[in-house]
């Protein structure tokens, strides 16, 4: 039997794309207020130039970007974020439909996720036979592992996570995840010599 050993915490990873600036702000006001200061975010992209899968629901040009967060999340957590994530989505797109700012009622979409040393997980709330389920309707699926000094994809792994630039930002944000897991360790080191 295998020992069960101490989940290493994640780094946190939210990707929020959006008809206006205005929706993703929002989106990015609630973020840091439940998850705390975002320590990266990738540059804005039109996630458009790799589909068109929401347009009839959300509009055209739509912008994407990507945070990570300071602090340190533990993986279990993930179905709890995915869920309320969905409700800001809701709240947002209720909240610009009133006061006639979009036309459509999900003007932001906001999609959890983590990265670990090893690999890029993000949730959803779609099945799908390479999807894991979680807990309260919320799935997983590893999107990107991390072999010999680089991102690999699967066949099920959508194409903007695939772009050299957006692979580069994860790169960044491993080099964070790493430093912090060893200031981290360190510090638990300490406490056992004190």
């Amino acid at each position: 039997m295998g020992a069960i050993k101490e989940v290493k915490p994640v780094l946190l990873l939210v990707a929020a794309f959006g008809v206006s600036d205005e929706a993703i702000a929002m989106a990015r006001t609630r973020a840091e207020n439940a998850f705390g200061a975002i320590a990266k975010e990738s540059e804005y992209y039109y996630f458009d130039n790799y589909t068109h899968y929401y347009e009839n629901e959300m509009g055209e040009r739509l912008k994407k970007q990507f945070w990570v967060f300071e602090k340190l999340a533990h993986p279990g957590e993930l179905a709890k974020i995915k869920r309320e994530t969905n409700a800001w989505e809701e709240e947002i797109g209720a909240e610009l439909l009133d006061a006639g700012k979009v036309k459509t009622s999900r003007p932001v979409n906001i999609d959890p996720g983590y990265i670990e040393l090893s690999k890029l997980i993000l949730a959803t709330t779609k099945d799908c036979a390479h999807r894991i389920y979680l807990a309260d309707g919320i799935y997983a699926e590893t999107t990107l592992m991390y072999v010999g000094q680089e991102w690999r994809s699967f066949t099920w792994s959508y194409a903007d996570y695939c772009n050299a630039e957006n692979q580069a930002f994860f790169s960044e944000c491993r080099q964070y995840l790493k430093l912090k897991l060893r200031e981290q360790a360190r510090v638990k080191q300490n406490e056992r010599h004190v």
